[in-house]
């Protein structure tokens, strides 16, 4: 986002984005973000929808003000965190499609697969998903209204 505050980003994972999460975490925060890590917190198998609530609702409450979800092939994560009033969840795999659902969706979850898209490139995602605002546009606008 191009202005002074950093948004506050939640983030989680199942145990098939596990690695992928921590490196999108810690380069996350060496650019001076406030990240929080709802998990999971290893590799052992766990129940994806469980990390999608807990960001999701994160998001939705204001407490946070970007999620970023990572499972195997960020399809899952978006499909749960989407069930929460107020959130837009976009599973994403190139650098395009991460600015135009900021700005044309006001996407607020970024979903990420950790076996489908490789670290350099997802960070590169988060990076354009966190830093693109909203192009607050009439027709977006009137759009998001139509499925909020």
């Amino acid at each position: 986002m191009n202005q002074t505050k950093l948004p506050r980003i939640a983030m989680g994972s199942d145990h098939g984005g596990y690695d992928l999460k921590l490196e999108i975490l810690n380069h996350l925060r060496e650019r001076g973000f406030t990240v929080e890590d709802f998990g999971s917190h290893n590799r052992e198998s766990v129940d994806y929808p469980i990390y999608a609530k807990k960001v999701g609702e994160a998001v939705a409450d204001g407490t946070f003000d970007l999620g970023i979800l990572v499972c195997g092939t960020g399809i899952g994560m978006s499909l749960a965190a989407n069930k929460i009033d107020g959130i837009r969840a976009a599973a994403v795999s190139d650098c395009f499609t991460a600015k135009a659902t900021r700005e044309h969706n006001d996407a607020n979850i970024l979903c990420l697969g950790g076996r489908t898209v490789g670290a350099e490139l997802a960070m590169m995602i988060a990076d354009i998903f966190v830093d693109t605002p909203f192009s607050g546009d009439e027709r977006h606008v009137r759009r998001i209204s139509m499925y909020s």
